[in-house]
């Protein structure tokens, strides 16, 4: 199998995590930003730390897809966009329990939009958090 040579798009950089939430337009979204990134934080153990422009991720890990492809992406994170606030939770939104309990959201391939934390019930979204973490950890192990 040959292993591709591209980069990732997606890569950790210098940028200061908690000033890019405090640029964030939306007071609400601002709000939801600084709160989940305490929750992340205290999940995790890890400080915030920008992933690309737009990422707030924790934790570290090495992906390696069949193709060959690899590299490394933060173990959680999500991204205050202006329509949603973005949560990536990859193999936690396979947790369908979890889900039903969750409240208003809408999923995507590995992520989670959410209006805003009051649509959703908090501690169902820390444990699928929790559970994504988990999971990810688990199948790393593995290799």
């Amino acid at each position: 199998m040959a292993t591709s040579k591209r980069k990732a798009k997606t890569v950790a950089t210098h940028a200061d995590p908690v000033a890019f939430i405090d640029k964030v337009p939306n007071a609400t979204k601002r709000k939801d930003s600084h709160e989940l990134a305490a929750m992340m934080q205290s999940i995790t153990g890890e400080p915030p730390k920008m992933w690309g422009p737009s990422i707030v991720g924790f934790g570290t890990y090495h992906y390696v897809y069949e193709s060959g492809r690899e590299g490394d992406i933060c173990l959680t994170g999500f991204s205050p966009r202006s329509g949603a606030l973005v949560v990536y939770l990859g193999l936690g939104l396979e947790n369908d329990k979890l889900m039903a309990k969750l409240g208003k959201h809408k999923r995507g391939k590995g992520c989670l939009y959410i209006n805003k934390l009051d649509d959703v019930d908090r501690g169902v979204l820390r444990k699928l958090i929790e559970h994504s973490i988990a999971q990810v950890r688990k199948r790393s192990a593995a290799r």
